[in-house]
């Protein structure tokens, strides 16, 4: 290496948004990184960034403007060099980047599944009919819908906290999380069941975390390469391919799941209505490295097969 690694003296800043969730996955990052370079963690320090998404918490995401609402303060800083790399969750991300700015640094995937969370219900089929349940996702919404018409979903916005609040406040009977992330806080107490994928596919990228960078930064293009997961990343190639292919806003329900198995990988999708009336799937299994073309190709598989007035409510 022909540069300065960071010190407690000249740190290297980690940009993330300031929920207990994202500070876990940016310490993650530091000591991945630290521990790669046999560095103290006071050679790294971590900034946190307040965005849009984080503000505005009274509102659904499609009506304030989507993903780019959890991204756009942090890729600012970053573009502008107030930090050196930012710490997102994969899921939360659009599926273009900001000129200057490249993401293609993943640490190794959690637990891809939702978890069903309810004090006193086991599982979603426990349910009676009418119960109330709560979740800020459009994706979750529309399988719920399509899967238990007969439950009535409220909108169910905030941080993994806050939602667990408003359980206990008897908001909601029930609300739905990412396993992923109920683990990386070690939330062991909470009244979680896992959902298998067969049941209700995750999001895209779901259980990923990703590190951005500016493009002209060799120094931390080198360092960040040493942290990188490569099984995640062929995986996330896939999914956001077929996300990016589809709709890569927050405006449609799509969920993804790539899958590896010896030297091939399996892709699962779906997208829904978001009122659940509607719902078209596929899978397919192709060789590793053709991932990303498999994934646009099953997108233009299933919009051929959607038609335009599938997504008449745009």
């Amino acid at each position: 290496m022909t540069y300065d690694l960071p010190s407690p003296q000249n740190p290297l800043n980690i940009g993330t948004r300031g929920s207990p969730l994202a500070l876990a996955q940016a310490h993650e990052t530091r000591e991945r990184m630290a521990k790669a370079f046999d560095l103290p963690f006071e050679a790294f320090t971590i900034v946190v960034i307040k965005t849009t998404g984080d503000k505005i918490i009274d509102r659904p995401l499609k009506e304030i403007g989507g993903k780019g609402l959890f991204t756009r303060e942090i890729e600012e800083d970053l573009a502008a060099g107030r930090i050196d790399i930012a710490v997102h969750s994969m899921k939360d991300m659009p599926t273009y980047q900001p000129d200057g700015l490249v993401l293609e640094t993943y640490l190794p995937r959690e637990d891809v599944r939702d978890a069903f969370i309810s004090p006193r219900a086991k599982a979603l089929e426990d349910l009676p009919a009418g119960t109330v349940v709560g979740t800020s996702s459009l994706r979750r919404k529309a399988q719920l819908k399509l899967r238990r018409p007969d439950l009535e979903v409220v909108e169910f916005r905030g941080n993994l906290q806050t939602r667990l609040m408003k359980l206990d406040q008897g908001v909601a009977e029930a609300t739905f999380l990412a396993m992923a992330g109920l683990n990386r806080l070690n939330m062991t107490d909470v009244p979680k069941t896992a959902i298998e994928t067969d049941v209700m596919l995750p999001a895209v990228a779901q259980g990923a975390i990703g590190i951005e960078r500016r493009q002209n930064d060799t120094r931390v293009a080198d360092m960040l390469a040493a942290i990188h997961d490569g099984p995640t990343g062929q995986r996330l190639a896939a999914e956001r391919a077929f996300l990016t292919a589809l709709d890569g806003s927050c405006e449609t329900p799509i969920a993804g799941l790539a899958e590896l198995n010896g030297g091939g990988l399996f892709l699962r999708g779906e997208v829904l209505r978001p009122d659940g009336s509607e719902a078209i799937s596929d899978a397919l299994r192709c060789p590793i490295e053709d991932g990303a073309k498999a994934g646009r190709e099953m997108a233009e598989k299933m919009l051929a097969q959607a038609g335009p007035k599938f997504f008449d409510w745009r």
